[in-house]
Order: structure tokens, then C-alpha cells, then sequence
């Protein structure tokens, strides 16, 4: 079973940068999408960003399009997300998830989550 755990969250100021990490069981990363989802209190849980091995183009919100990369080692078993330029918006908790397709960023189609990280972005 596909087991994943996020690291890297923390408080910063706005402006500043964090890399989350998602640490995954083997071979996940060749065999599903694989997208970084987050949470405010009080909103829906919206998809950030997502990729599938060896895609050309990834998928990005318009909110952080310019500002956050996503990349995957697929020998590490490690998803990764470099937060730059954060702003007090981006604060909330912060999920790795892996499911069959990339053709759509609602949580309902990912199936495998892990616990999550809190990003805290202080104006």
C-alpha cells in the first residue's frame, strides 16, 4: 500500500521560502499522479500543484503559479515542493497525495493522503 509523509512546514515571514517533502513507499512515484493539496480553517481543501512521472507539464494553481515548483526522485521515493516569495494567503496545512490520474485536482480522485504539514506565513 502506498504510504506518504510530509516534512518541511514552519512559520515564516512573507517573502520568505520553505521546501516541503513527501516521502513515499517505493515505485509509488512511476505509478501514480502524485499532487500537493492545502487547507485553510473555514475553506476547501484546493490542489496546489501535481505531476506524474516523466510528465512535461505539471499542473499548478493560478494562485502559485510562478512562485512554487513540483519535482519528484523517483530513486529517493521523495516528492518535493519549493514554496518561494510565500504570502500571508499561503498559510495552511499542506497534504501529499497519490492517485490514478492527473486529469483532475479534486480530492475526491486521490486516494492515498498523508498527515499533512502547517505552513504559517506571517505578514
Amino acid at each position: 500500500q502506498v504510504q506518504l509523509v510530509e516534512s518541511g512546514g514552519g512559520s515564516v515571514q512573507a517573502g520568505g521560502s520553505l521546501r516541503l517533502s513527501c516521502a513515499a513507499s517505493a515505485d509509488t512515484y512511476s505509478r501514480y499522479c502524485m499532487a500537493w493539496f492545502r487547507q485553510a480553517p473555514g475553506n476547501e481543501r484546493e490542489g496546489v500543484a501535481g505531476i506524474y512521472a516523466g510528465a512535461d507539464s505539471p499542473y499548478y494553481a493560478d494562485s502559485v503559479k510562478g512562485r512554487f515548483t513540483i519535482s519528484q526522485d523517483n530513486a529517493k521515493n521523495t516528492l518535493y515542493l519549493q514554496m518561494n516569495s510565500l504570502k500571508p494567503e499561503d498559510t495552511a496545512m499542506y497534504y501529499c497525495a497519490a492517485g490514478p490520474v492527473c486529469d483532475s485536482w479534486s480530492p475526491a480522485f486521490f486516494g492515498y493522503w498523508g498527515p499533512g504539514t502547517q505552513v504559517t506565513v506571517s505578514s
